[in-house]
């Protein structure tokens, strides 16, 4: 109840508190029993910490970086890199054989929180996925250490806080059933990213081979749209699975599209013009025997007015 009159801001705060404190305590009674003990999983505070980290890091980072010479990191990323893919390999490889040992549909799969060895071993893999996500935010890291400060976009910073975070709640309440689609996927692009990245990082004489990077934007949109699609698919046919966690999912998916879609335009298709442009002016500044500062590839590496500038190595993941 209200004291006599109008309620005051700070009786107001403190009503909003206690009830998302208790509404929070109900939702740890349908929580999976099965992952309550598991590192991180007892409660949100270690991911927030942890995410909360990640963003202090992104605004002291640069700072601490601005009057130092970038970090190489070269064997540093070339180890990240590859463990990244054999993680991720891992994460991929163990869902879907288990998915093919017990037959389960690839389309719509119930929820099975039973304490028994395989939907216990699927959660396991979630929870991996999970953790994978947080290893992910060494990417920003070592991009502000090398100085790489235009790669740390939005799309790059929303990409990688939200996943870890979000997929918190994931492991927390659903560690199986559909959420096995979403996960299985994303591993076996990121094994493909991982793989670019890892090659990227061994140097010129590798970046020179490396053709399909925009290739790897398309498959993660391509991603987004299946995703919607079976999580629509699940929808219609009342797959016993939480409907909020099916909304919210296409709602995060959206997002990506949009986000991914812009980055693909603005780096793929808007600057293309200026490249053919500059392409036919570089043709008559080498007639005349000048380049006048336009840029040319050489060994792998943009060579601008003199100056060699190493390719980018990153999209937005």
């Amino acid at each position: 109840c209200w004291s006599a009159g109008q309620p005051s801001a700070m009786e107001i705060l403190t009503h909003l508190v206690s009830d998302t404190f208790e509404f929070y305590k109900w939702t740890l009674t349908i929580a999976d029993k099965r992952v309550e003990k598991w590192p991180l999983m007892d409660n949100p505070l270690p991911t927030l910490a942890i995410s909360t980290s990640y963003l202090l890091f992104l605004w002291l980072g640069p700072k601490y970086m601005k009057n130092r010479e970038p970090f190489q990191l070269r064997k540093t990323l070339i180890v990240y890199n590859f463990s990244m893919v054999f993680l991720n390999f891992f994460i991929f490889r163990n869902r879907i054989m288990e998915r093919v040992r017990l037959y389960h549909s690839l389309l719509v799969s119930p929820l099975s929180r039973h304490l028994c060895r395989s939907p216990t071993q699927v959660a396991g893999a979630l929870w991996w996925y999970f953790i994978s996500k947080g290893i992910e935010y060494l990417d920003t890291v070592f991009f502000i250490l090398r100085k790489k400060f235009n790669q740390v976009t939005f799309l790059h910073v929303y990409h990688h806080c939200t996943m870890f975070t979000l997929w918190w709640i994931g492991i927390k309440w659903v560690a199986g059933g559909q959420s096995f689609f979403g996960a299985h996927m994303n591993a076996a692009i990121h094994v493909l990213m991982y793989l670019y990245y890892g090659l990227a990082s061994c140097g010129p004489r590798i970046q020179k081979y490396l053709w399909w990077k925009k290739y790897l934007t398309i498959v993660q949109m391509i991603q987004f749209h299946v995703t919607i699609g079976h999580t629509a698919l699940s929808l219609y046919v009342n797959c016993d699975f939480p409907h909020w966690m099916h909304y919210s999912l296409i709602c995060y998916a959206i997002t990506f599209i949009v986000l991914f879609g812009n980055f693909y335009y603005q780096t793929y298709r808007r600057q293309q013009p200026r490249r053919d442009a500059s392409s036919s002016k570089a043709g008559k500044a080498v007639a005349n025997g000048a380049l006048n500062g336009l840029s040319k590839n050489a060994n792998g590496a943009a060579v601008t007015g003199g100056k060699e500038e190493k390719p980018q190595e990153n999209s937005g993941r």
